[in-house]
């Protein structure tokens, strides 16, 4: 997977380069591991390895004026995910949750699409945010969904979409890093071109 997701960055880079070497510029630099170590230990468990491997690649992004991502998202660093993670934590209600059951609630999230019920759930981890406060977050729960990506915002909770905005066309999927194993990573798009 290392291997897979270094080429996905490489084809990526390469492509911002040519075409959009302002974006290019606006990549940020590795994160530190001793960062993402960090978070782990904040977050309470380890980042998905297509994350953790990404945050390796590129910290997201170097300013705040881009949304590189479909939809208008922009990555998060980080300690930017560690923040987002640590304001959200505070509107998940676990006595709700427990009081639901988790099997119900994953349920239910499965047939209507949405929950609020896993907005701020510890196991939801926030990557990329929109100018508007919406979120992208990594699913990091170990059954159904885990490695997938949804739109969260304190209004609706987390939505799970079907993924036709990551994979519409050639251009977007050569810029997408999707595994076998079924993670889904949007990696950083322009919006020119």
């Amino acid at each position: 997977m290392t291997a897979l997701i270094s080429e996905s960055w490489t084809r990526i880079e390469n492509w911002l380069a040519e075409h959009a070497p302002a974006t290019y510029a606006a990549l940020a630099p590795p994160a530190d591991p001793a960062d993402i170590v960090a978070a782990e230990r904040v977050i309470g468990r380890p980042l998905l390895k297509p994350l953790r491997m990404s945050l390796l690649r590129h910290d997201g992004l170097v300013g705040h004026g881009f949304s590189l991502l479909p939809g208008g998202y922009r990555p998060l660093s980080v300690r930017e995910i560690v923040a987002e993670w640590q304001h959200c934590a505070r509107y998940y209600d676990k006595s709700t949750a427990d009081r639901a059951g988790e099997e119900e609630v994953d349920d239910h999230f499965m047939r209507v699409g949405s929950s609020f019920d896993l907005y701020g759930h510890p196991q939801v981890i926030l990557i990329a945010r929109d100018i508007c406060g919406g979120h992208l977050v990594l699913d990091h729960r170990p059954e159904i969904d885990r490695g997938r990506v949804h739109n969260a915002d304190g209004e609706g909770g987390v939505s799970r979409q079907s993924h036709e905005m990551w994979t519409c066309d050639q251009q977007l999927r050569d810029l997408l890093f999707v595994s076998k194993c079924g993670y889904v990573l949007p990696l950083l798009i322009d919006r020119a071109g």
